[in-house]
C-alpha cells in the first residue's frame, strides 16, 4: 500500500492515522519532495475522474487565477495544472498493489474498501 500525499495536509493525517489504528502498514509518498508524474496523474484521472482530483476548496487552487482556473477544462489541462502545483492535487491518494482504490478520506469508504 502506497499513501501519495503531503504530510501537513490534515486530510493525510486523517487517514494515517485510521490506517495505522486499523492496522495497516504503508509506505508514504510525499509528492512535494519526491513529486509526481504525469503518467500517476493520468491513472489517476482515469480512475476517479480529472474533477474529482483537483483540490478546488484548497489554498494552491484559490490562488490560481481566475484565467489559470477557467483553463482547467479536460483531462490534459488538469494534469497539466497539477503538475505544476501539485499541491492542488486531491489527497491522500492510496494504492494498494499498484492500483488506486481511494481519493481523501473517509472513514467509510476506507473501511469497505480496506476491510
Amino acid at each position: 500500500m502506497i499513501v501519495y500525499g503531503i504530510p501537513n495536509c490534515n486530510t493525510v493525517k486523517k487517514a494515517m492515522t485510521w490506517l495505522v489504528e486499523n492496522g495497516f502498514k504503508s509506505e508514504f509518498h510525499d509528492f512535494k519532495k519526491k513529486g509526481i508524474t504525469a503518467e500517476k496523474l493520468n491513472e489517476w484521472c482515469d480512475t476517479f475522474g480529472w474533477e474529482i482530483m483537483l483540490n478546488k476548496k484548497g489554498t494552491t487552487w484559490k490562488k490560481l487565477s481566475a484565467e489559470e482556473q477557467q483553463e482547467v477544462n479536460s483531462k490534459e489541462t488538469a494534469i497539466k495544472v497539477l503538475l505544476m502545483h501539485n499541491s492542488a492535487i486531491k489527497r491522500p491518494i492510496v494504492e494498494v498493489d499498484g492500483k488506486a482504490v481511494l481519493v481523501s478520506f473517509n472513514e467509510e469508504n476506507y473501511q469497505n474498501i480496506l476491510k
